[in-house]
């Protein structure tokens, strides 16, 4: 399950988390995470010389000195044949070599994603296509654009697809992106469909938000409480979500037979129309030429108004985050988060610094000395 692998820097939290417990024991530590006892040391030393969990990213292997690299005529002449052809290397070798410049085809895209000339908007192919076991395992979730409309702003349709069957859990005209009117869809969703293991989403709005280093929103947290996995593809490359993005097409291609509408409850009935023709009656190639229906069953998890309270362990202080984003210790305020406002959250203390989590994410780090506070993200495994 490619999307949930963890992240290295998370698997290094996470270990330095566990290493620098009250009781460790660096050997079974090591052992556990299935590192050695140098690799172990390096992360712990790593982090206390920076003084923060944030340091056991991912480093560059860039070299200082590059004594190979294309000269600066050749770079020249590779960067003024793309402006003018906007062509890929395989094109441009064979035109550097009527001029009798010989480079290898690596080497001219090379210079040309050297020198930020790669098209913003092409994006890599699917090599591998990956189809969750079972309904309810992934939902996607996305918008299918903006449509003009004469009685609202503009209509954008939402779609709620199941990873497995290819059932449209839900289809809705929303007059907005903004969380409420999302929000509200997706509980009319879980009412009937119950409640998905993960669900599969881009860095847009509502669900992805760019006030924090982890990009929670008020949205988010809320899928977080009903105990859903969130998986945010990667950014510009929506093949990621390729399940929901090719159901967009034939949508796009349905509502055009019968006549894109221009209204808002036009817009409506033409999705309850086509939601019902896509599950129950429109044979589906990638399930055998059956109707998304046929493979589809509700999620037994079901959707929780109140969702209990998270059960954090014994040695983490739970505090109230207000409604500005911050908790209290000790006379003095430290900012988590505002879409946690009003959520519990747990306080691990680590040497002098504060793993702040919600639920099962590491969300902040507070330095307690000089009260500044900087964003995590990790999974508490």
């Amino acid at each position: 399950m490619p999307w949930l692998e963890t992240k290295v820097s998370e698997q290094r939290m996470q270990f330095v988390i566990a290493a620098k417990g009250p009781a460790a024991n660096f050997s079974a530590v090591c052992r556990a995470f299935g590192v050695s006892r140098r690799t172990g040391y390096r992360w712990v030393e790593r982090y206390e010389a920076a003084g923060s969990l944030t340091a056991l990213g991912e480093r560059s292997r860039r070299p200082h000195q590059s004594p190979q690299r294309t000269d600066a005529a050749i770079t020249a002449r590779v960067v003024a044949l793309r402006r003018t052809y906007g062509w890929a290397g395989r094109k441009l070798q064979a035109l550097l070599a009527a001029e009798g410049v010989h480079r290898s085809t690596a080497t001219i895209d090379r210079i040309i994603r050297r020198e930020g000339l790669v098209d913003p908007t092409a994006h890599r192919p699917a090599l591998r296509r990956f189809e969750r076991t079972a309904p309810n395992e992934l939902w996607q979730m996305d918008f299918k654009g903006q449509y003009p409309t004469t009685d609202a702003p503009s209509c954008f349709p939402l779609s709620i697809l199941d990873d497995h069957s290819r059932y449209l859990v839900g289809l809705f005209a929303l007059s907005s992106t903004q969380s409420g009117p999302v929000h509200a869809a997706l509980i009319r969703c879980f009412q009937r469909s119950g409640v998905p293991q993960a669900m599969l989403i881009d860095h847009g709005i509502p669900w992805w938000g760019t006030a924090n280093g982890h990009g929670l929103t008020a949205l988010s947290v809320a899928l977080i409480s009903q105990g859903i996995e969130l998986i945010y593809s990667g950014v510009r490359h929506p093949q990621t979500q390729g399940k929901v993005e090719r159901f967009h097409r034939t949508l796009g291609t349905r509502l055009r037979q019968w006549g894109v509408p221009h209204t808002l409850p036009g817009f409506r009935r033409a999705l309850t129309r086509f939601r019902v023709e896509y599950n129950d009656v429109r044979p589906h190639e990638a399930t055998g030429l059956q109707p998304p229906a046929m493979r589809y069953r509700p999620s037994p998890r079901a959707y929780r108004a109140c969702p209990p309270a998270w059960d954090y362990p014994a040695d983490v202080q739970v505090l109230r985050v207000d409604h500005a984003g911050c908790i209290s210790r000790g006379g003095h305020r430290y900012f988590v988060c505002q879409a946690l406002a009003a959520q519990w959250v747990g306080c691990q203390q680590i040497d002098q610094r504060w793993l702040v989590r919600y639920r099962h994410l590491y969300v902040r780090e507070i330095d307690l000395e000089t009260r500044h506070s900087r964003p995590l993200i990790a999974r508490i495994e």
